[in-house]
Order: structure tokens, then sequence, then C-alpha cells
């Protein structure tokens, strides 16, 4: 299913009714950034995490990665049609399709100590023949929920990943061309567990896949878990700043005798207000989404409840009205 750039248009710019509200006007108008929450990081109740999202913290924008304890590639299509309305009912845009993508293990390559013992968010555990046909669903779902972005990873981390990653390289660059044939850009996230973990790796990455709709999504979280790692700013200097196509926010500390925990935003060692600064300088307009992942609250949603008042915090000190 291919999406024109007139449909994306047509469906983004369906949003100018959103602006009723004088909120929702001046949000629109004031922020820099696509401010946003990835749902389930709230509640498997997709109406109530859109409710939230839209009524209690006053965005626009909404990450879908699962609802009712399915991942979002595994909807039906009455799930898909019900979860359109509820978006229509609370006014809310969506981000991204953030997909389970290449999370798994790379064909011929020794097992990941790194692979989890059961696949995340809801997502069924593939195998790599089954990433294409993921990859086309992904591809249908920006046409239903008129998004241009898809999420991906770079498959389970692998001790000395140097024999394969040409391949997985080109393999990217096939997705992303895939990608492009319908107007949509591929997101490769740094994330811990995958082959592209820090910011030093995405920079490499993103130098060995010069398809220019292959674009980052950048968690300083994610590349905080690794000792000795700063994200902002030495990680963030090494990224090439045209490529950064999505952030999620999450903040990290790391305990006395090794190791990590997640923390809420504003809480860890992540310098949130100077990364701001310099998206507002490099002119960075894309999402910035919660991905809380600290549950110290109790709850997701009590715990992303402290988040994003940490996060908007944050912008409020970068000098973002979000």
């Amino acid at each position: 299913m291919s999406i024109s750039r007139r449909g994306l248009i047509a469906g983004m710019g369906g949003a100018a009714g959103y602006a009723a509200a004088p909120g929702i006007a001046r949000a629109l108008a004031d922020c820099p950034f696509r401010l946003s929450v990835i749902n389930d990081e709230i509640s498997q109740d997709f109406d109530h995490s859109c409710y939230v999202a839209a009524h209690d913290f006053g965005l626009n924008w909404i990450e879908l990665r699962g609802m009712w304890k399915k991942n979002i590639t595994e909807l039906n299509s009455d799930e898909v049609n019900q979860s359109k309305k509820i978006l229509a009912k609370y006014k809310l845009r969506v981000t991204d399709i953030a997909s389970p993508l290449y999370k798994t293990d790379w064909p011929g390559a020794p097992a990941s100590k790194f692979r989890p013992k059961r696949a995340e968010f809801n997502a069924a555990d593939l195998t790599f023949k089954q990433q294409n046909a993921l990859l086309e669903r992904c591809i249908d779902l920006c046409g239903e929920f008129q998004t241009d972005r898809i999420r991906c990873f770079d498959f389970w981390r692998l001790d000395d990943v140097k024999p394969y990653r040409a391949a997985i390289n080109e393999k990217l660059g096939e997705a992303a061309r895939m990608c492009a044939r319908h107007n949509l850009i591929l997101l490769l996230e740094n994330e811990m567990d995958c082959n592209t973990g820090t910011g030093k790796e995405a920079a490499e990455t993103l130098k060995a896949v010069t398809e220019p709709n292959l674009m980052l999504n950048w968690d300083p979280g994610n590349s905080a878990t690794f000792p000795g790692d700063v994200p902002y700013p030495t990680d963030y200097d090494l990224l090439p700043r045209h490529r950064i196509g999505h952030c999620h926010c999450k903040d990290t500390i790391r305990k006395p005798g090794g190791g990590f925990a997640w923390a809420p935003v504003g809480g860890g060692i992540i310098d949130w207000v100077g990364q701001f600064r310099a998206f507002m300088r490099d002119g960075y307009h894309y999402a910035v989404s919660l991905e809380t992942h600290w549950r110290g609250a109790g709850t997701p949603e009590a715990s992303s409840r402290i988040s994003m008042k940490g996060l908007k915090s944050d912008l409020a000190k970068a000098g973002a009205s979000c």
C-alpha cells in the first residue's frame, strides 16, 4: 500500500481542525518539537492512553507501539479502525509506527546473549525470514495511521559484529529503499541490546548506509547504558544532524557497582536541557517522545506522569514552550 505525498499532507493537514482548542493552538504554534509519548508507556487501554496524552499531558502527538496487549503490527482490521476512531476522538496525530522490525537474530551468527527470553512489548517472536512481511505490514499501517515513519533496529547484539556488519547494513539499505518507494522514513533506533547501541555506533551505521530516508531514532537513554558513554554532548556531536528523525526521552542512572537503572526524565545523568537547546539550535523539529521505562512510581501511568513533568520542566529550562 503506497502513500502519496498528497495523501500524507491531506491526512496531516486534516489536523488543522485540531487547533480549535486554545491550548492546542498555543502548543502547535510555540513548541518546536512534536512532543509525544509512546502510548503503552501509559496503559494497554488505548482510549485511556489517548485521554491522558491529550487531556492531561496536553499533547497533539502520540507514538504507537501496542494496545490491548497486542503489538501494533498484530492488530486486526477492526482493531485498527477502532484505534483510528479513538485517535480522532482525542485529536491526536501519530509520530510513527514503533515496530519491532529487525529485533531478531542475524542468520548464521552466534547466538546473542542480549536476546531476551521472550519477545518484548507484546510482539511476536518473528524469525529473520518473517521480517519482510513485517516491514510490509508496517508500510500498510503508515497508510492507516497517516504517518511517514517506521521505527526499526539492527538485530540482536553480537560480541563481534564485524563479520556481519556489511550484510546488516545492506539489509537496512534494502529496507530503506523499500520505504522510499512509499515516501516513508525508516528510523533506526540505537538500542543497547542491538548492534547499533551508542551514538558512536549510530554515526558509523549512518555513514555506511547512505540512503537519505534511513534516519536515526536518537535515544540518549539507551546510549547512556554503556559505561562511560556521554550521550550529550559527546555522542550527539558525532551524529549527522540532518539524519536525526525522531528522539526517545528517558533517563538513566549508573549503579555504584556497575550496571544501570532507569530514572524519571530529569532525574538521571543525561543533560536533556543541553540536548533540547542543541536540537533547537540545529533546527530539529521532529518528535520528542517520552519512553519512560522507569517504573519507580509503581505503575506505567504514574511513572509516565512524573517523567512527563520532568520532560516539560527540562524543555522549559531549554527555552522551549511545549
